[in-house]
């Protein structure tokens, strides 16, 4: 481990994880996926993950880059929802919603570094009770753990009442390299054959669509830049891809692929598989113009792209949708498993 800066007085701790195939480097601040290097079809190692050089870079701008997203990921219409008959009151980040759980997440807090070796590495945090809004003292544990050309996180989670959670990782990959600029020419495919479409605000409708007949419809390899500004109205209200996918369930495997993705400059392929039903496919659309990243690079919109893999966006309002409730002494565990291959 290394320091990489203190926050309130406490070491930023980065752990660097590494086998045969990949690297990555791992911040105790937000349990944040820093780098991740993958070598590419001639074998030469691209760090494909955004991100930034500096502790005070990361608490000055809120794009969570590779940040671990919780105890509930997303939007929540009106910043409220209902659990146990109790109406919960959160955090206004986002207009009139919350997102992320706004300044209760757990990508802008220390998490201490239980247990660490040169492949794997767990942190953990404690989310308390009434933070932001969200009910429970809640205990967050993420691992990080490569394996051959995969690396899989998985999430375990506890609280004392019954609270929200969902989980997820933010990070924006970029297969040509995070430095390379846009990602209209990866290709993508999403293993779902609906999706839940939003209003204005980003808010789920409550319906689940069908992607077929849509630029939604991304069930077969699809360059981005053909379908981001096809003109369909959702895509004009996110400005872009910024929407869950409803991940296809066969019933028998519960580890279905949620997405693939492509790009033809450096061969890399990127396969995600996960336990959760829904993937917010999400291609950087508010990335700031101008900022500066990684090793002097220069990021702006539609630069990486995020593939969340999480239950669907507020879930509490809408009675249909799975539930995110975790009820109080039950452990809520998740695994996200990215593979990487080329050509």
């Amino acid at each position: 481990m290394a320091q990489f800066g203190t926050l309130d007085g406490k070491p930023v701790e980065l752990i660097r994880l590494k086998n045969e195939k990949l690297s990555a480097e791992v911040l105790s601040y937000g349990a944040t996926l820093r780098a991740l290097y993958v070598p590419d079809r001639n074998g030469k190692p691209l760090d494909v993950v955004l991100g930034f050089d500096t502790i005070d870079e990361y608490l000055r701008h809120d794009s969570c880059f590779g940040a671990t997203i919780g105890p509930n990921a997303n939007r929540i219409g009106g910043a409220a929802c209902s659990l146990g008959g109790r109406r919960l009151r959160l955090d206004r980040n986002d207009g009139e919603n919350n997102l992320h759980s706004g300044s209760a997440g757990l990508d802008r807090k220390l998490w201490e570094v239980l247990a660490a070796s040169d492949e794997a590495v767990t942190l953990l945090c404690v989310h308390p009770n009434g933070l932001g809004g969200i009910p429970g003292d809640l205990r967050v544990a993420v691992t990080y753990w490569l394996d051959g050309s995969d690396l899989l996180i998985e999430y375990r989670a506890v609280s004392d009442r019954d609270t929200l959670c969902n989980l997820t990782n933010h990070s924006y990959f970029n297969l040509d390299g995070h430095d390379s600029g846009s990602v209209l020419d990866h290709r993508i495919q999403l293993f779902a054959k609906s999706f839940t479409p939003i209003d204005a605000q980003s808010i789920p409708t409550g319906a689940i669509r069908a992607v077929s007949g849509t630029a939604m419809d991304l069930t077969k390899p699809v360059r981005i830049g053909t379908r981001i500004d096809a003109g369909l109205d959702q895509l004009r209200l996110a400005r872009g891809f910024d929407h869950n996918w409803v991940v296809d369930w066969d019933g028998e495997n519960r580890f279905p692929i949620a997405a693939w993705v492509w790009a033809a400059k450096s061969g890399i392929s990127l396969q995600v598989r996960t336990d959760r039903p829904g993937v917010q496919f999400y291609t950087g659309n508010y990335i700031p113009d101008g900022l500066r990243g990684k090793g002097g690079a220069v990021y702006g919109p539609r630069q990486g792209l995020c593939l969340e893999t999480q239950a669907f966006p507020d879930a509490l309002n809408h009675p249909s949708f799975p539930s995110t409730v975790l009820r109080a002494g039950n452990e809520w565990v998740s695994r996200t498993l990215y593979r990487f291959d080329t050509d």
